[in-house]
């Protein structure tokens, strides 16, 4: 399964480069400016937030890492943003060689803020985190329409 899932993340980072690149094509105030309508988030902070949760769901829950995480100072534009992005790419090869064999094995991990731990299967913490940034990829995109830039498709399969 761990080819599966190393293959699956293929296809996530294929449909991020596409985001990446459309959002490379934006004004840059307009990558930054706060959207009333999300909360006054901005596209780079869904960027950020994106990756964030891989450093914490793969990072800090599942592998016991430092609670680091980037900051608004570490994803100034697009291209600070591929960068972060490559390092959730290195995180989410260790996690992936982590969870070999093991994929559907549930275990009791510590969650920050939480009294105890919580029990997860290493297919669950890669599920989640994926999800999430197809969540929020559709959110950036919504975002830039608002902004008045017309979305290019950033599906998976894109045609």
């Amino acid at each position: 399964m761990h080819a599966f899932l190393r293959d699956q993340y293929a296809l996530v980072q294929s449909a991020r480069g596409a985001l990446l690149d459309y959002c490379a094509a934006l004004a840059p105030a307009d990558f930054v400016v706060p959207l009333p309508a999300f909360n006054d988030s901005s596209i780079r902070s869904l960027l950020l937030h994106t990756a964030n949760t891989y450093r914490h769901w793969l990072g800090v829950v599942a592998r016991q890492h430092p609670r680091t995480y980037f900051d608004v100072a570490a994803m100034p534009d697009v291209a600070a943003a591929r960068t972060c992005f490559a390092t959730v790419d290195a995180l989410m090869l260790d996690f992936l060689a982590y969870a070999a064999g093991r994929e559907q094995q549930a275990a009791p991990l510590a969650v920050p803020g939480r009294p105890a731990p919580l029990s997860f299967t290493p297919l669950q913490l890669f599920t989640h985190v994926i999800t999430h940034e197809f969540h929020h990829k559709g959110q950036v995109l919504s975002m830039s329409r608002q902004l008045g830039y017309v979305p290019v498709d950033t599906d998976v399969i894109r045609t």
